[in-house]
């Protein structure tokens, strides 16, 4: 979900599971050749028009809890070392922010009751009093909900980084012609995903995905490949985008909406990816001295990209990861859990540190991220602790603030009352226990 400077804000990344059906294929196949080469075209308007001028609002963030430093490498948030954090009843709760957040939790609550914590935090049954509770609880007393069924536990040293993606809308078509020539291809059958757990219990949670090439397992196509041609002839295009810029972008985002020529709008959301990994072009390009700082924006970025078109392509093809799509006909666009996200509501985090589906508090030096967001969705470039990727929705506004956002401060995760209690003293690392 473009899910790194104020770039990180583009980089956050590869919203989860989705649903929703296929765009049958229409019409002929195209020919096994090599595809032509893509070429970075003018700048065109966005299908949103003229994007607003949006001034950042910076605040004063709430001090973190004082801890000893946390390892360097924790795997998961037990073993970034948890105590609890600023009580609950001294936070700022927003009634609008609470009110959408109260609505995120309702859709994550099946999830959490029955989703495996790989944080360490939680058991399915933490979550049951405050998920029987929140289908009733009136939304003009959002915040008193909170209040009354969650308290607070920062991980780590509390030091929070977030940034932002939204659901972008680019120029495409169901069918192939002169302005629509790059192919949003959907999840081939031969991408397989190997679950290493299988196999050692050192490799629990960790996954791979690749191909089987004769009798060898190998790595997926790479970026280039795929946009050199090598999955063509094989009717797994769903739809073509008239950019291959603008493509881009919107599979970092992870999801989006394709204006088609009639005006109406087609929604395609995450369907696989193809194992290889992310690689941030806009810290490249700021290493490199292609960009200056401030330039580091996606709107930055992509001017860049347009008026270096050779560039520009070389660039792009650094970032091996490569995202396939299906369409959207319901509800979205979907995060993690396979369920829509909210703007200004929802957040992307690792789901080793957050509990998929929980609350967090978070309070940074970027006034619009002021409140409590719900983790529904992960990205390929959103690991560790207190590190999230705000969604903002879709739009012009939602735009502007996702690609320019980059906000630090202090996060406080929200887990059901009694949480901090049962985690204190069990501690099986060998840190400091959780303490009130």
């Amino acid at each position: 979900m473009a899910k790194w400077g104020a770039w990180i804000a583009l980089s956050a990344l590869a919203l989860g599971g989705c649903s929703g059906r296929l765009v049958p294929v229409s019409g002929e196949a195209p020919p096994p050749q090599r595809a032509k080469p893509q070429h970075v075209k003018p700048a065109r308007t966005p299908p949103q028009g003229v994007e607003p001028v949006i001034t950042p609002q910076f605040t004063t963030v709430l001090p973190a809890i004082p801890v000893p430093a946390p390892p360097a490498a924790p795997a998961n948030a037990r073993a970034a070392g948890v105590v609890a954090g600023t009580p609950i009843a001294t936070l700022p709760l927003a009634q609008d922010q609470a009110e959408r957040a109260l609505a995120a939790f309702r859709i994550s609550c099946p999830s959490l009751i029955k989703r495996n914590d790989i944080s360490g935090l939680t058991r399915g049954t933490d979550w049951q009093p405050a998920c029987a509770a929140a289908p009733g609880w009136k939304n003009e007393d959002a915040p008193a909900f909170f209040r009354s069924y969650f308290e607070t536990l920062q991980i780590g040293a509390g030091s929070a980084f977030a940034t932002g993606y939204f659901e972008p809308e680019i120029a495409g078509s169901r069918k192939r012609d002169a302005d629509h020539e790059v192919p949003i291809y959907r999840k081939p059958a031969d991408l397989i995903d190997v679950d290493l757990g299988l196999f050692s219990d050192d490799l629990i949670g960790k996954k791979i995905r690749g191909r089987v090439e004769k009798s060898a397992f190998v790595p997926y196509y790479d970026r280039t490949k795929i946009e050199e041609g090598v999955l063509q002839g094989r009717g797994l295009e769903i739809a073509w985008a008239a950019d291959p810029v603008e493509f881009f972008f919107l599979q970092i985002q992870g999801s989006g909406r394709l204006r088609l020529p009639d005006g109406s709008v087609m929604r395609i959301g995450y369907d696989g990816q193809n194992g290889r990994g992310y690689t941030g072009i806009g810290k490249m390009l700021l290493e490199r001295g292609e960009l200056q700082p401030g330039q580091a924006s996606m709107q930055g970025i992509m001017q860049w990209l347009r008026d270096n078109p050779e560039k520009g392509i070389a660039a792009m093809r650094e970032n091996k990861s490569f995202v396939f799509f299906r369409e959207l006909t319901g509800a979205g666009p979907l995060g993690a859990l396979g369920l829509p996200v909210t703007g200004h509501a929802s957040v992307a985090a690792d789901p080793a540190f957050i509990p998929l589906g929980a609350p967090v508090f978070l309070s940074l030096d970027r006034a619009e991220t002021a409140g409590i967001w719900v983790a529904q969705d992960t990205g390929g470039a959103i690991k560790g602790a207190n590190r999230f990727d705000t969604f903002w929705g879709a739009g012009a506004e939602a735009r502007v603030i996702a690609g320019g956002m980059s906000g630090r401060g202090t996060a406080f995760l929200l887990l059901p009352v009694g949480t901090v209690t049962r985690l204190k003293g069990s501690a099986a690392d060998g840190r400091a226990p959780a303490r009130r």
